[in-house]
């Protein structure tokens, strides 16, 4: 499942300066990891970038890169979730929009796969809240259980 996407270097330029204009930003507010994260920030929030600026592509919709928006869509109507491995599942958090669309994207900048995407409520099952390295619980979505990108202008 999922649809293979591949940014343009001029595209991986953008997104990857959005990400450091987001990291950077936090860092001079003095905001903290959350959740528990005691990662690399400047590459989460570029590929997380990059993440947003694959499924735009994918979609072709506009990706206007916005800085400090927090909760706010990513994309219009859209929640983008980026991890690293093909294998990871989406997370979606307890407190996190049960009416939001989530997209799992999975890989590393150049090369994506956007997998799929589900609403917030229906990512909430039971069976998928679990909790990993001492981090708070959330809910890890396989993304068997995704619906495909062509269904999303649908819903």
């Amino acid at each position: 499942m999922g649809t293979e996407v591949t940014l343009s270097w001029h595209e991986a330029a953008m997104a990857s300066h959005v990400g450091w204009m987001r990291q950077l930003s936090a860092v001079k507010a003095g905001k903290q990891d959350c959740h528990g994260y005691d990662g690399e920030g400047w590459s989460e929030h570029i590929e997380g970038a990059c993440g947003e600026m694959a499924v735009a592509k994918l979609l072709g919709i506009f990706w206007d890169g916005s800085v400090n928006t927090w909760k706010a869509n990513d994309l219009p109507g859209l929640q983008v979730r980026t991890r690293s491995r093909h294998d990871f599942d989406l997370i979606v958090r307890p407190n996190d929009d049960n009416d939001a669309r989530w997209v799992l994207v999975t890989g590393r900048c150049p090369e994506y796969r956007v997998q799929g995407w589900i609403v917030g409520s229906a990512a909430k099952r039971p069976e998928f809240l679990k909790t990993y390295g001492g981090r708070p619980a959330a809910y890890f979505v396989p993304a068997a259980e995704l619906i495909a990108m062509e269904a999303i202008h649908g819903r």
